[in-house]
């Protein structure tokens, strides 16, 4: 991976796609991709296309390579989140989901309307999830005598235990924000659009206003200890912990506590 140049602070980049494009923009370390289909697509066909799935894979590069990018949010526009993806995807950019799972900084998606087959697979990709109360997650692809291929049968038991996630593969159910919160598959629920704007951004200010290297090897211990014993995550902890203990931002933390002044982190 190449160094992403520095963004400014503030700039929108729209990527070429003919069916459907994906929208950058970046404010105060937050980058955001919005998922755009032209307007009389968005309700019935709002699918991941190949170039917006290659397009993903070299945004993930750039967020993890820019020292100035903190967390990357993904969000659908026009009333849904994504509807799946196509069938070019697999062959062309396989590991469009595993860009995101993989990446070392905090991210977001924010659901509002469907979010359907893969596209649910991509927002289970993400480390928090916030969706409006009307927004509804299905996993379909058995209905067409397929099944789940970008860690959905692995990453949504995780989230909301077997038997829920067995009930949604096998029948294909549906459920709302209300009941994905109940279940765990969402992290913070919303009213309405005016409110999930809202609450996306308390997330993302609180998010913003964490130590970046502290926000990356606590999530690298949460994510490599749910496959270890707890003595093992433990140790992970520890080393993690010792690392962080030589950085700038962590001296930059107590100077601040012992000044009673609000933290300056620079992510080194």
């Amino acid at each position: 991976m190449t160094r992403a140049t520095r963004r400014s602070p503030e700039r929108v980049r729209p990527a070429r796609a003919a069916a459907g494009r994906i929208e950058v923009a970046s404010a105060g370390g937050c980058v955001t991709a919005t998922l755009e289909w032209p307007a009389a697509r968005n309700r019935a066909a709002n699918k991941l296309t190949a170039a917006m799935a290659l397009r993903l894979i070299e945004l993930a590069e750039e967020v993890e390579d820019d020292a100035d990018a903190l967390m990357l949010v993904i969000r659908g526009a026009g009333g849904n989140f994504c509807g799946g993806f196509d069938d070019d995807v697999d062959s062309m950019a396989p590991g469009v989901v595993e860009s995101i799972a993989v990446l070392s900084k905090p991210t977001l998606a924010i659901i509002d309307g469907l979010a359907a087959d893969e596209g649910m697979e991509l927002a289970l990709a993400a480390d928090l999830r916030v969706a409006a109360q009307n927004a509804r997650f299905t996993m379909g692809q058995l209905g067409r005598g397929r099944m789940p291929r970008f860690g959905g049968t692995q990453r949504l038991p995780r989230l909301i235990g077997a038997a829920h996630a067995l009930r949604m593969l096998l029948t294909g159910a549906a459920i709302d924000g209300g009941e994905a919160m109940r279940l765990g598959l969402v992290t913070y629920v919303a009213p309405g659009r005016a409110a999930l704007e809202r609450v996306a951004g308390e997330v993302v200010r609180a998010i913003r206003s964490r130590g970046p290297v502290a926000a990356r090897l606590a999530k690298e211990a949460v994510r490599k200890g749910c496959d270890l014993t707890l003595d093992q995550g433990i140790r992970l902890e520890e080393d993690l912990y010792a690392l962080l203990q030589t950085t700038a931002d962590r001296a930059e933390g107590v100077r601040a506590f012992l000044d009673k002044r609000k933290p300056l982190f620079r992510g080194t």
